[in-house]
């Protein structure tokens, strides 16, 4: 029985291959589940093992570049038996998957290899700061599998008042000496990367984190130094600005500690000397900033650093003018005065004597 059943598998191996070496005719052809193929066609032996002389008779058209069809095994058989090939070994198979391999390219990747071929020429600068955006969409390229390659730019041409870009590529091959050429039109704008204002901020506003976003902007639209957004929280702008206005460093100062016509504390320091009094600004200012100020009890303006929020100091000797009576001050005076101190306290008007 068992010689029986390899006598007919041998003379059904014989039918399906007839031009098969002898040696070859005992082994039957198998089917196979799963199928990968690079040609566009698919071929008798890359259905079935074992298939002999009848592997490279074409039998179906591949799918299409990177995808995969499935064909039912009664109509791979079907097919086979118009070849001339029969008796495949099908086991339990129900169906044939068929796989297309593709070298597929992403849009980001051609992207990037744009950006590359245009980095430095015509005016621009780095690749990672170039905007690439092709003429039709582009989601992604499947080419065969034979394109082993880089993509190598053999023409590159920019015009820099349009930002339209010009690009020929060529990628090498294994199994053709010539390469494979894809050209690729569009615009390439460089960009810089800026905070941009989130909601309408007036000038006196500190600005916050939530008031910031950080975008990336034609670097043509930010005219100077782009503000980045970690410079700009706790800052403040020179004017008032609008929701998406792309911020430079030229457009924000350190918060004024100081308003115009605010109430402050006039410092008075000199060597060995610190007093306090009343007065009103007459300018805005950060930390660091030089103001005019109004003493409100001699009535004269002064020129001082704003040293915190709500204070101005008056540094010098020459800045020491008469002061307001005794009673409006604040003072503290060494147990034993040095010189300065005495003329220091010479330049005070005493407090009036009261009548009894």
């Amino acid at each position: 029985m068992i010689r029986t059943t390899l006598a007919a598998i041998s003379i059904l191996a014989a039918l399906a291959l007839p031009a098969q070496a002898a040696e070859d005719a005992i082994a039957a052809p198998t089917l196979r589940a799963s199928v990968t193929v690079t040609a566009d066609v698919v071929r008798v032996g890359d259905l079935i093992d074992n298939a002999g002389s009848a592997a490279l008779i074409p039998v179906y058209r591949s799918p299409d570049l990177g995808t995969t069809g499935a064909l039912p095994v009664a109509q791979v058989l079907s097919v086979l038996r118009a070849k001339q090939v029969i008796g495949v070994m099908t086991g339990d198979i129900k169906e044939v998957s068929v796989t297309r391999l593709a070298r597929t390219l992403a849009n980001k990747d051609l992207e990037n290899a744009v950006a590359s071929a245009l980095e430095r020429r015509f005016g621009l600068g780095d690749a990672a700061n170039i905007n690439v955006t092709f003429d039709r969409g582009v989601s992604e390229l499947r080419l065969d599998a034979s394109n082993t390659g880089t993509l190598q730019p053999v023409a590159t041409r920019y015009d820099a008042r349009s930002g339209r870009f010009d690009v020929t590529f060529e990628i090498n091959n294994d199994n053709n000496p010539a390469p494979t050429k894809l050209r690729f039109t569009g615009t390439a704008i460089e960009t810089v990367e800026v905070a941009v204002l989130t909601r309408d901020i007036d000038r006196a506003e500190l600005l916050k984190s939530s008031d910031i976003a950080p975008e990336r902007r034609p670097k043509a639209e930010v005219s100077g130094e782009p503000a980045l957004r970690d410079r700009t929280v706790g800052m403040q702008l020179r004017r008032p600005m609008r929701a998406g206005t792309p911020i430079r460093v030229a457009d924000i100062v350190k918060p004024d500690f100081v308003q115009r016509d605010q109430n402050v504390t006039i410092i008075y320091q000199v060597p060995g000397l610190y007093l306090t009094t009343r007065g009103k600004a007459i300018d805005s200012g950060a930390e660091g900033d030089t103001v005019s100020v109004l003493n409100v009890q001699s009535k004269r303006t002064l020129a001082g650093i704003v040293t915190g929020r709500g204070q101005v100091t008056v540094q010098g000797a020459s800045q020491a003018v008469p002061m307001p009576p005794a009673v409006e001050q604040t003072s503290s005076l060494p147990r034993a005065p040095s010189a300065p101190v005495a003329l220091a306290q010479s330049q005070i008007s005493p407090a009036p004597a009261k009548s009894e």
